[in-house]
């Protein structure tokens, strides 16, 4: 294979995305960046789909023109992929003229080809879902996606497309090709839908003017759906661009969501197949991501925004996290508290701590330098069994089993230091040359990991890889070549500050405590997030006197404080214990964010923040006064 064309579904943006969302274009990203790590040139394709009724309400209740609302979403989605580190090809948007050549075109050949026709629908709109729904799939007369709305009955003239004709070609099509929906439980889904017969379908609303006109009937606007799905060619030229088309199509993988793997598979390949195009080798039907074991949905209010995620540890451990703990296919479910764990156990404790580990051995025992000076170790056959298993995965999009694999090497590595003991072999100058080897065989299981995690961790892979002496861009290697192991070669050995500071509080009303970055993997600011004057003017720094003072049970650096503000006493937790006694604080004057809102820390109810500076890596010293001030004045 030497090209490969993939896509995500394209979003409504009716409102910013949730993690859900994200998680569709982090493991689509995940495969893009693979592809390429293996030399395979990659076309990675995303986009919005703006034609929405709902898009339109939206704009109308903000008080927008439609399109201007459009234009000011895509920078939004735009922002948070970029900060979520998403290495997409092309953006398209369901409202450009190449967007609308390709819809009236594939339309116009449909209708040439008899597949199109005029009569009358009616039955049970789901606004959200817009889509019509047979009584069959409501569950208590409500769309089961939507279950806070009551579907409305619509009947209405449209122009229908022949979908079942295609019915006996499409069972024939999932026969020749057994992968061309995966998983299969995905696949068993939409042969059952097949083999129970299919209905013709509305292409067409009468009456919008939000949307793209019929070329035979321009006072109808093509149905979202029908229009939606023709990105993907769009995208690659059809219609606008026949080199680019013919470069490109057809699609190598679709990543969709679980709930439309019926547009997917059943009404896109149709529509493919009466346009006389060819139809896209695979599609991907992925689980959700749900949020305490709630399903994530912006409508049922249980949605999370990815950016608050990302500013708690970086966009890599949250990369890492969604494609490592789900199995890609399935559900997974996200909690603060399981995220706070996966991020000690895995980067912190395990992955960040065995390059810094190597970083100080290295330093200590052979200047930073290190070389072979024997054979290899049995980390050389653990990395190549890593890369074997990793290689499957990975071609299988069993992302999952992918990132496992290279912690097995991982694990492997931190074994094998224990074992072997470099700090005691060192006591003996004779040992020097095993001492070496030893380092130099740690440094290259972690170059291997390193190389083979970046497609999920692309920064903090690349900061790994500097810190082990591999030279080559992190965009320039390859995966055969550079993902085996080297039993030769000089490796210069960088320090650095800790990757991943280890995490040790959970808030618990699930929100995070603040943004925590990896060095060299820090995240994208989504705008400009400087502050106006009176913008500052509304946190209320105030002087307060410390009355009492704790320690939190089971926290290392968290205090509980109770101070006295000039209006009331009240109850302050504070990540100061690594600095402070508690006897040291009783009677001292600190400042603190006095209009704060109160939060859960450990159990503790906190009614604002004291203030304090720290150095990077560095304990915290508060901010305090020249002269006595008394309790509640302001600080401005």
């Amino acid at each position: 294979m030497s090209r490969f064309f993939l896509t995500t579904a394209i979003d409504y943006v009716n409102s910013r995305p949730h993690l859900g969302t994200a998680y569709e274009k982090i493991t689509a990203d995940v495969i893009a960046r693979y592809k390429r790590l293996c030399g395979i040139e990659t076309h990675f394709v995303m986009g919005n789909d703006e034609h929405s009724q709902n898009v339109y309400k939206r704009a109308i209740e903000r008080g927008m023109d439609p399109l201007a609302y459009c234009d000011q979403m895509e920078q939004e989605f735009r922002a948070v992929w970029k900060q979520l580190d998403i290495s997409f090809d092309d953006f398209i948007r369901t409202t450009e003229p190449r967007h609308r050549a390709a819809v009236q075109k594939l339309v116009q050949r449909s209708f040439d080809n008899g597949d199109i026709y005029d009569g009358h629908y009616e039955g049970w709109y789901c606004v959200s879902c817009e889509a019509f729904k047979q009584e069959k799939d409501l569950v208590d007369g409500r769309c089961p996606l939507h279950p806070t709305l009551t579907p409305e009955w619509i009947r209405e003239k449209n122009y229908f497309f022949k979908l079942s004709k295609y019915r006996g070609p499409l069972l024939a099509h999932f026969a020749a090709n057994p992968a061309f929906l995966q998983p299969d439980n995905r696949r068993n889904e939409m042969l059952r839908l097949l083999e129970g017969g299919l209905e013709d379908i509305s292409v067409s609303r009468a009456g919008q003017l939000w949307g793209i006109p019929l070329p035979f009937a321009p006072d109808n606007a093509v149905y979202v759906w029908f229009d939606a799905l023709i990105n993907y060619a769009a995208a690659v030229g059809y219609g606008t661009d026949e080199a680019l088309f013919a470069r490109w199509w057809p699609a190598d993988l679709h990543i969709v969501g679980k709930d439309i793997t019926r547009f997917h598979t059943v009404i896109w390949p149709a529509m493919l197949m009466s346009a006389g195009l060819e139809l896209p080798t695979q599609v991907f039907g992925h689980g959700w991501v749900n949020f305490g074991g709630q399903r994530m949905s912006k409508s049922l209010g249980t949605s999370l925004d990815p950016s608050d995620v990302a500013q708690r540890f970086g966009p890599d451990p949250l990369r890492l996290y969604l494609v490592k703990e789900i199995s890609y296919g399935g559900d997974g479910d996200f909690t603060w508290e399981r995220y706070a764990e996966r991020y000690n156990v895995d980067l912190a404790n395990n992955l960040g701590n065995l390059v810094s580990r190597l970083a100080a051995m290295a330093e200590k025992y052979r200047g930073s330098r290190l070389q072979p000076t024997g054979p290899s170790g049995r980390l050389a056959q653990v990395a190549e069994a890593s890369f074997a298993r990793y290689r499957a995965a990975m071609d299988a999009l069993a992302l999952h089993e992918g990132a496992a694999a290279v912690f097995q090497l991982v694990d492997a590595t931190n074994e094998f230091i224990a074992e072997t003991a470099p700090w005691t072999l060192a006591k003996d100058p004779a040992n020097a040359g095993r001492v070496e080897q030893v380092l130099f065989d740690v440094a290259e299981a972690i170059r291997v990991a390193a190389v083979l995690l970046l497609p999920v961790m692309p920064k903090s892979c690349a900061e790994i890889l500097h810190r082990v002496g591999e030279r080559t861009p992190a965009s320039d290697l390859r995966l055969e070549r550079d993902g085996r192991w080297r039993a030769e070669g000089q490796r210069e050995i960088a320090k650095g500050a800790p990757l991943w500071p280890r995490a040790e509080e959970i808030v618990e009303d699930e929100k995070p405590i603040a943004a925590t970055q990896a060095a060299g993997a820090g995240t994208t600011p989504v705008e400009d997030n400087r502050i106006s004057i009176d913008e500052f003017m509304k946190v209320e720094l105030r002087v307060a006197k410390v009355l009492e003072a704790e320690a939190v049970p089971k926290s290392k650096k968290l205090l509980k404080l109770k101070v006295d503000t000039g209006t009331d006493q009240r109850t302050i937790v504070a990540g100061i214990a690594e600095a402070y006694q508690p006897e040291q604080l009783v009677g001292r004057t600190i400042v603190i964010v006095a209009n704060l809102k109160p939060a859960k820390l450990m159990g503790i109810e906190s009614n604002g923040m004291v203030l304090a500076g720290s150095p990077e890596g560095g304990l915290p010293t508060l901010v305090g006064f020249d002269a006595e001030m008394a309790p509640g004045s302001r600080v401005r």
